[in-house]
């Protein structure tokens, strides 16, 4: 990546910030980020994005415009939350690789350059990890639980995926995009790790929060695991529904059948199937039920078929000869 900071020619780092009513931190952050990247050797551009905060937050991003080139400032007219900034700031980004990071102060910005010595090693994502986090009990315990289902679900070995400080390289950020919306913001190493990237982790510096408060309360912890169904279902079976509602079906019709047998061989050696009326509707219906699975299977692949061979194909990470 050394030689493709000097080839860039415009701009190789794009830091992206979302911003929520930090009219206080904004200031500080700057020269945080100033300070960092002082003696860097590339060009880079710094996008915030005012996710329609109601305090005085994009006026100082206003002023910090007018007096620095490198900051650009985007605002929403309302709250469209964390992932709709992002995906924002992904679009208007120029540079090579792209760093997002929060704009509470909890992030280091002189973490940026041990991000990018990360990139250079053979990886296209570093997520951050807030080893010694500053944050009370209340929020550690629920993110340790959420972040080790996650590792487990998504065969992504991070210890941090809630970390607002990551790099990503060009391609991954323009990959992962289309799964910015909702809250799913937060699985985006999982959803690179599914599309073949190579994703990697180091600790980072975090910081207690100096101004105002935190913006996601205890309910985020159960639309977490919302969310990550959501996205396991999205990226990995989107192309493939038919192996989740075919299993599905087959199993309740599997045992639909077992059940109504069982209530049939009753009737067969009794002449009456033993007051197993119950059994009997439950086993109709997991056989109904099962054929639905089958039909939603169906129709999905059908759907998957279309939008494979009219849409996009997955991106080509190297090429020997040809065109």
């Amino acid at each position: 990546m050394g030689q493709e900071k000097e080839a860039a020619g415009e701009i190789f780092l794009s830091l992206v910030i979302p911003v929520f009513n930090e009219e206080e931190s904004l200031p500080h952050l700057w020269v945080q980020i100033d300070s960092a990247l002082a003696t860097a050797e590339w060009a880079w551009e710094a996008i915030f994005v005012d996710d329609g905060s109601t305090d005085a937050s994009f006026a100082v991003l206003g002023e910090l415009a007018k007096q620095h080139p490198q900051v650009c400032a985007l605002r929403f007219r309302r709250n469209y939350r964390k992932a709709a900034a992002l995906a924002a700031g992904f679009k208007q980004a120029r540079g090579q690789v792209i760093v997002t990071m929060d704009a509470d102060l909890q992030d280091d910005p002189r973490e940026i350059p041990r991000l990018l010595d990360e990139l250079d090693r053979d990886c296209d994502l570093i997520s951050g990890w807030k080893a010694k986090r500053r944050d009370p009990l209340s929020k550690t315990l629920p993110s340790r639980l959420f972040n080790w289902i996650t590792s487990l679900v998504s065969g992504v070995r991070l210890r941090d995926f809630n970390c607002g400080l990551k790099a990503y390289r060009r391609e991954v950020a323009e990959d992962v995009l289309p799964y910015l919306y909702g809250e799913l913001y937060r699985f985006l190493p999982a959803v690179a790790h599914w599309m073949g990237y190579r994703v990697g982790e180091i600790p980072v510096q975090h910081h207690p929060r100096r101004f105002g408060h935190s913006k996601f309360g205890a309910k985020r912890l159960l639309n977490g695991f919302l969310d990550l169904l959501t996205v396991t279902f999205v990226v990995r079976f989107m192309t493939m529904p038919m192996h989740v509602f075919g299993s599905l079906g087959l199993i309740s019709t599997l045992c639909g059948s077992v059940i109504c047998a069982y209530v049939a061989l009753l009737r067969y050696e009794h002449g009456n199937i033993q007051n197993r009326h119950p059994l009997l509707m439950l086993g109709i219906l997991l056989i109904i039920v099962g054929i639905q699975c089958f039909s939603i299977g169906f129709l999905g692949d059908m759907i998957a078929s279309m939008h494979q061979r009219g849409g996009r194909t997955p991106r080509i990470a190297e090429r020997l000869n040809g065109r």
